[in-house]
Order: C-alpha cells, then sequence, then structure tokens
C-alpha cells in the first residue's frame, strides 16, 4: 500500500453522551441532523445513533453506555461527554491495518471486528496518534 491513500474520508466523530434519546433530539432539533442509523452493540457495551451531517457522507455518532462497565461510561467517568474518537474511512481495512502495523502504529484488535450497521472496524492506539482515539471503519458494501 502507498503512503498516501489510507483514508477516504472522515467517516464520523464519536460523541459521548449520557442519554442517546436526549442527545438524539438535541441534534435533530438544534443541528437539524438526522439520523441515518441506530443500534445495540452488546459487545461494546453502546446505544450509537448515526447523526448525518447535512448532504454530506460524514456523520456525527453518539454513543451511549449500556452499563457502567462500557468503554462509554469509563470515558464519561474520566472525561465527562464530549468528543470519543474521530473515525477514518477505508476501503480495505486489512490492508490498512497491516500497513499501518507495518509503521510501528498498535491496533486496539488483532483482527477487525463489527462495527455499525455491518461495517468492520479497529481502532489505532490513542498513544500511536497524538492522544486521540482513531477509529478504521471499512463500510458494509450493502450501506446502512
Amino acid at each position: 500500500m502507498s503512503t498516501q491513500g489510507l483514508f477516504t474520508h472522515i467517516d464520523h466523530v464519536g460523541i459521548a453522551v449520557r442519554d442517546l434519546d436526549e442527545a438524539i433530539a438535541f441534534y435533530e432539533e438544534k443541528y437539524g441532523m438526522r439520523m441515518a442509523h441506530r443500534e445495540i452493540n452488546e459487545e461494546q457495551g453502546v446505544a450509537e445513533a448515526m447523526m448525518e451531517v447535512g448532504d454530506s457522507s460524514s456523520c456525527i455518532q453518539l454513543l451511549a453506555p449500556l452499563n457502567e462497565k462500557s468503554t462509554i461510561a469509563k470515558f464519561i467517568d474520566k472525561s465527562g461527554v464530549g468528543i470519543q474518537q474521530m473515525a477514518y474511512r477505508v476501503e480495505n481495512i486489512d490492508e490498512v491495518c497491516e500497513t499501518l502495523k507495518e509503521r510501528g502504529l498498535r491496533l486496539l484488535y488483532p483482527e477487525p471486528k463489527r462495527g455499525t450497521a455491518g461495517s468492520r472496524i479497529n481502532f489505532i492506539h490513542p498513544k500511536d496518534a497524538g492522544g486521540v482515539l482513531v477509529e478504521l471503519v471499512e463500510p458494509n458494501p450493502e450501506g446502512h
């Protein structure tokens, strides 16, 4: 893989929230965003909603904890509500992960996992990404 072109778009920015319904209402009523997708991800312990940003293909992902042990609950306890992650879209997550590992970056998962709407995801460790949790997203080819 070349040194350019690892990421194709900003896929979404993840926002940790305490109450998903309240956050959805805020983003719809105040910002005029539309909810594109909502689901429960038991494995990650979150309820999540993707809010479309205008006519772009970028979204705001609202993430609420399902329980006090979830990563999002721990994030909120430590940092409060707010930006939790930056997600970049990739065409082939397996190739991108391999390239990043070759470049000395640590990934959180040895293999990509299932993400929102059937996507495949992995994360770059924040200590290797300037303190930012970076998510890699290979969209489901069938869309939302």
